[in-house]
């Protein structure tokens, strides 16, 4: 059974039990900038699960494209993919576990005939200090669809518990959350790995045990630290499509299922050699060409900001594994037209946008190429390796040095254009070690160069602002102001994507898909204006920047955070207006903008670029 065929038989089951089949999200998400992609399935249905009505109704299913780049060095085993298929089903408030649990299992035994002696499942052994009890219901159930007892195990929460903060005692005043129960499928033909541990289970790293569907039970929501018992307790369920295909297949090789194995067939015809000698390479190449195929469908071009920082990695990741396998040139043009007819039949924006996403390919794969041959013959001179064939590393004799510095790295990226990321990734396969330091003797070095470049960046802006003055520190808060009172107008989606302010105007860029109506712009100036009149406090403080984008911190689309934020507020604490990652400078106190009588007012509205709108504003 083909993994399309899987998809085709799991939305037909679902929809025979009242579900509503809606279409798949994009990878890059519309209207949440604390992320850069969708990376599961329930993620896009937050809102529902939370109690908005779904357009829908309360039952529904799809099958949501997903990517998660932290996944991307992981890639070269026999399960790890960066892209994959979620198939996902819902109640917001109707059925619960029985039917659930049952449906799955029905799906899992009858529709797909998988052999119950290889399945397994787990539910949450309870948490006493969060005073939630132990799913003595999800086991019972499961005993009663004829699981046996002893293959049904319990795990904590870290295994087994589901919320947007995580555990249940990281969990805030008001989020929802609850137990899962999760289903394994045991290839037994896998023998275990001691070094994950003595004995083996379900949860088991070693691969013996692949995790193929997922319910979560949004049972309860957190009041006053305790955890009470939701009107309309919600199933979120999640089964990724690769991996059910695996189970499917027998066969733990998920890059061996029909959604992925014509990628390789293709990299074995054009390079000549077999998949079972260069599983790593073909794997890589696989999977990351897939992922970025999906990207450029959804609207991703290659850049070094955000999104299409991570896409060029996808493309130059797949080419420098390629030049291993002997391809060393349009291997984009070969790979990516398979992806295309892998799944143009059931997603038709695929074959809509094949012609783009070639031209965008294949224009970043000619530039690479020339940067990667540059840079690995210096990786070479470097070492000091003589090699007998470029990219046959196989042949190349030992480097004379086995370490790298700092200097290295800088001359590599500074002189040829050779990624960083690249470079480590280059030494890590060739067994050479990075000095200890080097990333800050490399950053150093950065720095000195940015000092000798000051003279031909004279006038630029540094962060948005020409300077420091008090004109430009007015315009600056004010513009603080201008973005949320955008958002409460627009909508979050309304994203930054530029400034620059100079003590005339200020010039501010933000995602919006149409032309704002002078209506919304007079609102925007009236709620700024009023912000001004009310004179409220402007403070700061350093926070955690995941727990910052949890508390509802603006940021600026592109930007990159450290571990900690400088997050500045305006308003009460308590109740703030505005509360936006920056580095100052800003006013005390929101009346001071407004002195001698100055208002805010929107002189020009205009596109920047695609799906971009640009205002210009000042003070008078």
């Amino acid at each position: 059974m083909t993994a399309e065929e899987i998809r085709k038989k799991y939305l037909e089951f679902f929809e025979k039990k009242g579900h509503k089949a809606i279409p798949r999200a994009l990878l890059v998400p519309q209207d949440d900038p604390t992320t850069l992609f969708t990376g599961s399935g329930m993620q896009p249905l937050i809102p529902y699960l939370l109690g908005q009505a779904h357009p829908e109704g309360a039952r529904l299913v799809d099958s949501q494209t997903c990517f998660r780049a932290e996944d991307m060095d992981e890639v070269g085993d026999n399960r790890h993919t960066t892209f994959f298929e979620m198939l996902g089903n819902w109640s917001l408030g109707d059925y619960f576990k029985q039917d659930q649990l049952t449906w799955f299992w029905q799906f899992l035994a009858e529709e797909l005939k998988l052999p119950k002696d290889k399945l397994w499942v787990s539910c949450f052994e309870g948490d006493e200090k969060a005073g939630v009890p132990k799913d003595i219901e999800s086991a019972d159930i499961w005993k009663s669809l004829g699981v046996p007892e002893e293959r049904i195990v319990f795990y904590g929460a870290e295994h087994n518990w589901w919320s947007r903060e995580g555990l249940p005692e990281h969990m805030r005043d008001g989020e929802p959350g609850g137990p899962d129960s999760e289903v394994y499928y045991e290839f037994t033909q896998v023998e275990h790995d001691k070094k994950y541990g003595e004995k083996c289970h379900p949860a088991c790293e070693c691969g013996r045990f692949l995790e193929i569907g997922n319910s979560v039970f949004m049972t309860y929501r957190k009041i006053g630290g305790k955890f009470e018992d939701l009107p309309k307790p919600n199933v979120d369920f999640g089964g990724g499509l690769e991996r059910i295909a695996a189970a499917v297949n027998n066969d733990p090789d998920i890059f061996k299922i029909s959604l992925i194995k014509p990628m390789v067939d293709e990299l074995e015809k054009l390079s000549g050699k077999g998949y079972s000698q260069h599983q790593t390479s073909m794997r890589v190449i696989a999977d990351h060409l897939r992922a970025a195929t999906w990207l450029a469908v959804d609207g991703v071009a290659p850049s070094n900001k955000q999104q299409g920082y991570v896409m060029r990695r996808l493309l130059r990741r797949a080419i420098r594994y390629a030049f291993d396998l002997g391809i060393e040139q349009d291997l984009c043009d070969k790979i990516a037209p398979t992806v295309i007819n892998l799944y143009k039949n059931d997603f038709p924006e695929i074959a809509e946008r094949e012609k783009e996403v070639l031209e965008i390919f294949g224009r970043e794969e000619r530039i690479f190429r020339q940067t990667l041959r540059r840079g690995l013959q210096e990786f070479d001179k470097i070492l000091g390796v003589k090699s007998t064939g470029l990219f046959d590393t196989g042949t190349t004799p030992p480097p004379m040095r086995s370490i790298m510095y700092g200097p290295d790295i800088f001359k590599l990226y500074d002189t040829y254009g050779f990624p960083v990321e690249l470079t480590v990734e280059e030494a890590h396969r060739r067994g050479i070690e990075l000095a200890g330091g080097w990333r800050s003797e490399f950053d150093h070095l950065m720095f000195e160069q940015r000092q000798r470049s000051q003279t031909a960046s004279a006038g630029m802006f540094k962060g948005g602002l020409a300077d420091h003055s008090p004109e430009v520190v007015k315009l600056h808060t004010t513009t603080h102001l201008m973005y949320q009172a955008l958002k409460n107008v627009l909508g979050d989606h309304a994203v930054q994507r530029g400034s620059n302010i100079t003590a005339e105007r200020t010039r501010f860029d933000f995602s919006h898909p149409e032309k704002v109506t002078r209506e919304q712009l007079d609102e925007v100036e009236k709620i700024v204006n009023q912000k001004i009149d009310e004179d409220l406090p402007v403070t700061w403080k350093e926070e955690k920047t995941d727990e910052a984008f949890k508390k509802g911190a603006s940021g600026a689309f592109g930007d990159k955070y450290g571990a900690t934020v400088k997050v500045y507020t305006i308003g009460e604490p308590g109740h703030p207006f505005s509360r936006e990652i920056c580095g100052g400078p800003h006013v005390e106190n929101t009346g001071a903008i407004g002195e001698g009588g100055k208002k805010f007012k929107i002189t020009k509205e205009e596109a920047s670029s695609a799906g971009v709108r640009r205002i210009k504003a000042v003070l008078e």
